[in-house]
């Protein structure tokens, strides 16, 4: 059976939820954790070396870290100098010796050959232990081994440390299965990504089910009330179009975004001109109400996925998400499965299917 790894992305060392979220994880028994020096701005990074600290050693050598690198946006940066930079700083962040496993993600082919030279390098210096490949897709795996023993070649190594492949896969979108298979049999270690995260028809959908927030219309009412005045007329409106489209996001990652673009730049505006006594209230009000609002778009969004992938759930009755995990879980050819956990509930909940 896979194992679960901590996947780091959206995780912040100053949040001490995503902080208990690490450190049950590894309580439990989860031994892999997946992160990179640009996961907010290294807060990733620094949040899993925090939570490292609070354990002995011999839990701490059990451990592995696998992070990972892009290439540069700026074509006149080196990609040497760039790889280089990122697991210096994956180093320094993490306050480690040596990295696990260093992969880059979705290389251009023609970089392959400057790319794995940097990693045989590192893992020669010893700053990272072996390397891999991150993508979406990998066309040719027998062209990139190719690639990674012609390196170990030239600089007098007998054997690559192309040892992993980090490919997405969920119960949606199977089309990487057989790559992995194939990086299976050539004694690769596999990991897969985006478990509950599914694109379909080009529409994404999360593989979870949410209960109806009981909070919701109470923290709805509150708000309206208090904005029920000419000076907050504008924010009254925005809450109950807000109420009205809640069922609309198909995606709470598409309600995310919204609420980025769109919705707190109104807020804002709304409230420029309060006095700071009655702002403080209000903004309890706002925090309150923006949180339940969110666990409602949640539920609404998981009942249009349940009705819409419903052909992929038939035989199973448990939650989406337990759906989608065990059918990962199932498949012996894959290693490790990435996912992200920055709840303590959610660690519990994912390592439970492990039992």
């Amino acid at each position: 059976m896979s194992t679960f790894a901590f996947g780091t992305y959206r995780v912040n060392d100053e949040n001490l939820l995503h902080i208990e979220a690490l450190k049950e994880a590894i309580e439990l028994g989860v031994r892999v954790i997946e992160t990179a020096p640009y996961y907010t701005d290294g807060g990733a990074q620094r949040a899993v070396k925090k939570v490292m600290e609070l354990f002995e050693d011999d839990i701490r050598s059990e451990i592995e870290i696998i992070s990972k690198c892009l290439l540069p946006q700026d074509e006149s940066v080196p990609a040497a100098a760039a790889i280089n930079e990122q697991i210096d700083t994956s180093l320094e962040n993490l306050k480690l010796l040596s990295i696990s496993c260093c992969l880059i993600e979705e290389p251009a082919e023609e970089a392959l050959l400057e790319i794995f030279t940097v990693f045989e390098k590192a893992v020669q210096s010893g700053k990272i232990k072996s390397y891999g490949l991150s993508a979406q897709k990998i066309e040719n795996l027998d062209g990139v081994l190719a690639v990674a023993r012609a390196v170990a070649e030239s600089i007098g190594k007998k054997e690559s440390a192309f040892a992993t492949v980090e490919l997405s896969l969920n119960l949606i979108e199977r089309e990487n299965l057989q790559t992995i298979q194939e990086a299976k049999k050539l004694g690769l270690s596999t990991l897969t990504s985006r478990p509950i995260n599914a694109q379909k028809d080009s529409l994404m959908y999360r593989l979870a089910s949410y209960d109806e927030p009981k909070e919701y219309y109470h923290s709805l009412n509150e708000l309206l009330e208090i904005c029920d005045n000419e000076q907050l007329k504008s924010l009254y409106n925005l809450i109950e179009q807000m109420d009205m489209n809640k069922h609309k996001f198909g995606f709470i990652g598409e309600y995310d975004q919204f609420l980025s673009t769109q919705i707190l730049p109104h807020i804002k505006k709304a409230i420029q001109n309060i006095h700071q006594d009655v702002l403080d209230v209000l903004l309890e009000y706002i925090d309150r109400f923006l949180q339940a609002y969110r666990a409602m778009v949640a539920y609404e969004s998981s009942k249009l996925t349940k009705t819409a992938l419903k052909g992929y759930f038939e035989g199973c009755d448990a939650k989406m998400q337990e759906c989608a995990l065990r059918f990962l879980l199932e498949i012996d050819d894959i290693d490790t499965i990435i996912i992200s956990m920055r709840k303590p509930s959610y660690v519990q909940e994912v390592m439970a299917l492990k039992a």
